[in-house]
């Protein structure tokens, strides 16, 4: 591969992402064409099919993208965690969580698509498998500075705070869209709920256990 394209390859991925995030948000998913997505990248056909072999891929190579980014912001904030303390004692909230409506109608559709289509189906669930998996692993080291241990397998843990929290963003938005008064602590109490239920205070090393650990 000539080293001109190898440079390039990043960027044009990254323009080919970016395009399709704003025309799934704008469009749906269904609604917009891999000649739509070029346009708006500004590239051809040719450079989507170098790095995408369908629609489909692209959405998951966002989805990844996305995970991330959520990934490294939950990261930053694991050194704060005796707020997570504090909260699960009922002394003080966790932050406020922004509902992303960009992301939420975009990742809505695309999973209505992918229950019709088995085969992408197939796909979208090792890829959410793989980013709940990373989540699991944050939960876990939150909960353990935090001086608590999960009360069931920290993967479950994930996966209903998950389902909690798209399933919240999708109420806030369907409210905000009809007039309603929109909840948006919905999804931050969800997960404080949670995470005091199915979490415990770890128990204390035995004495003779730390001391023969020195």
């Amino acid at each position: 591969m000539p080293r001109g394209i190898t440079k390039r390859r990043p960027a044009t991925v990254t323009a080919l992402l970016d395009a399709a995030m704003g025309l799934f948000a704008e469009q749906g998913f269904g609604g917009t064409s891999i000649p739509d997505i070029c346009a708006r990248a500004g590239l051809t056909k040719g450079a989507f099919y170098s790095n995408f072999t369908s629609k489909e891929a692209l959405f998951l190579a966002l989805l990844d993208r996305m995970w991330s980014r959520r990934a490294e912001g939950i990261r930053a904030a694991l050194p704060a965690s005796d707020t997570l303390a504090r909260a699960l004692e009922g002394s003080t909230e966790l932050p406020a969580i922004a509902v992303d409506r960009e992301w939420t109608l975009v990742s809505m559709e695309f999973t209505l698509h992918a229950i019709r289509r088995p085969d992408v189906a197939t796909l979208l669930v090792e890829h959410e498998a793989r980013a709940r998996s990373e989540l699991a692993a944050l939960l876990a080291e939150a909960l353990e500075r935090a001086g608590r241990v999960p009360a069931i397998p920290v993967t479950e843990l994930a996966r209903m705070i998950v389902a909690s929290s798209e399933g919240s963003d999708i109420q806030a938005l369907t409210d905000r869209a009809g007039g309603a008064v929109v909840r948006g602590d919905l999804g931050r109490h969800a997960i404080t709920g949670l995470l005091r239920h199915f979490s415990r205070p770890a128990e204390p090393i035995p004495q003779h256990r730390q001391e023969a650990d020195r």
